[in-house]
């Protein structure tokens, strides 16, 4: 009997630890909303932004007067900063909506509301201009962005584009140079527990090999390195027809409150185990508009006892051994995916590390809280990762910068859907997905 104790302490596994420390902090609301407008947000952005890119002019064209639009004379060159507005003949407008009801023919809702008509305007707080040549495309750009330009005017009022500067890629923090070993982080969004297509053995599959309960002694071994898991968004489906404004039956509370009780059981598992964290996404009991707020602990009597467990807002922001991650449960990628054109979705991530805004398109199409003082959604400093949940497929790439950034894109896919969670090795920035997606 005392030799098979001695064995299996001999095979035991300790899992690794990882250092974590929260960047959440500016996405915590502590403001008080007092009826201030939007606009406090756009000129908080152009400030901040303006600053920036005035600092990289004189090493792009040193050569070229700075001007306000205001101040633009005719067919003299000279670079102006602003905020781009995009004219979009599709845009949907309340008024349509209203039209819809009345008209006879329904019309058809695109899903993507670019049109060849699009053109790009530049603001700033002297006045506008209408943006022409064919440098500048609407395609790429949104309202909101904020870039400085090079072109002369015309005698039609245009301001011709003949080359445009962004605010590219933010410095990125170096890590430390002690030996670094493989640690793995997973990434799963979409569970949609208590929805028609979430499959809870597929989740059941998933906690048991993070947990170290699944498969041989070298999927254990590897389950042992899994430092941290983040669940990015729409976690829980809810029963909407429930929510109707009226009084709820105890049978209709017990059936509103069983998918959050199922996911509670799940996440107490991982929790037991691996620091875990949970962020609100578009069909979670939270706020609407970004940032969203912590998912409330009162939610999760079970997994909230323990102190591996986080509820975090959207978008979240966090260190693990020094290393910067950044990410969202989707909805910027996703709206910028209707008011822009890309190739595919690591492009708009790519993108809005370029323009150094997590959600550009905020608050013109995308909810967000009216700010006054600051624009939360700058990226101040480059992430080493920079993920987004609840896509329709897994997708990754390594992005450089011009200053020897690294940046590792990851998009999540609907676990509910695809049975794929995505795993990142710290060490290597390499990225390989979990699937889980067989049909039994």
């Amino acid at each position: 009997m005392e030799s098979m104790e001695i064995d299996s302490e001999k095979n035991l596994l300790h899992r690794k630890q990882a250092s974590y420390i929260s960047q959440d902090d500016k996405f915590v609301m502590r403001e008080v909303y007092r009826g201030q407008q939007y606009s406090q947000i756009y000129f908080a952005r152009l400030h901040l932004m303006r600053t920036l890119l005035y600092s990289l002019l004189p090493n792009w064209k040193p050569h070229l007067p700075v001007c306000t639009i205001l101040g633009l004379e005719e067919g003299k060159e000279c670079t102006i900063v602003g905020t781009l507005y995009k004219h979009m003949k599709l845009k949907p407008s309340i008024l349509d909506e209203y039209s819809k009801t009345r008209s006879v023919v329904p019309l058809v809702k695109p899903h993507n509301f670019v049109h060849a008509d699009d053109y790009l305007v530049l603001e700033d707080e002297s006045g506008r201009i209408k943006l022409g040549g064919s440098v500048l495309s609407p395609s790429v750009y949104v309202t909101g962005n904020i870039v400085a330009l090079h072109g002369k005017e015309t005698s039609e009022g245009e301001f011709v584009v003949l080359d445009v500067l962004e605010p590219g890629l933010p410095p990125q923090i170096e890590l430390p140079l002690k030996s670094r070993e493989d640690k793995y982080v997973v990434f799963v969004s979409g569970l949609r527990v208590g929805s028609d297509s979430s499959n809870p053995l597929l989740f059941q599959l998933l906690v048991d090999h993070i947990t170290g309960h699944l498969g041989d002694e070298k999927e254990q071994n590897l389950a042992s390195q899994i430092v941290h898991v983040v669940i990015a968004g729409n976690s829980v489906e809810l029963p909407r027809g429930l929510l109707n404004g009226q009084n709820l039956a105890p049978k209709d509370q017990a059936t509103l409150s069983s998918p959050i009780k199922e996911l509670d059981i799940m996440l107490t598992q991982i929790a037991a185990g691996v620091p875990l964290d949970i962020m609100p996404g578009v069909d979670d009991p939270a706020n609407a508009s970004l940032p969203q707020q912590p998912l409330n602990r009162c939610l999760f009597p079970g997994s909230s006892v323990y102190n591996t467990f986080r509820s975090c807002t959207n978008p979240h922001s966090f260190d693990l051994d020094e290393m910067r991650f950044v990410g969202t449960s989707g909805q910027n990628v996703d709206d910028l995916d209707r008011y822009s054109e890309a190739k595919d979705k690591l492009e708009y991530l790519e993108r809005t590390l370029r323009w150094r805004h997590l959600a550009p398109t905020a608050p013109n199409t995308l909810e967000c809280y009216p700010f006054t003082d600051t624009d939360p959604f700058l990226m101040e400093s480059c992430p080493y990762v920079y993920f987004v949940g609840n896509q329709d497929k897994y997708d990754s790439r390594l992005v450089k910068g011009s200053e020897g950034q690294m940046v590792r894109l990851i998009c999540i896919p609907k676990f509910c859907e695809t049975g794929v969670a995505a795993v990142l090795n710290m060490r290597t920035l390499e990225c390989h997905t979990l699937n889980f997606g067989t049909q039994f």
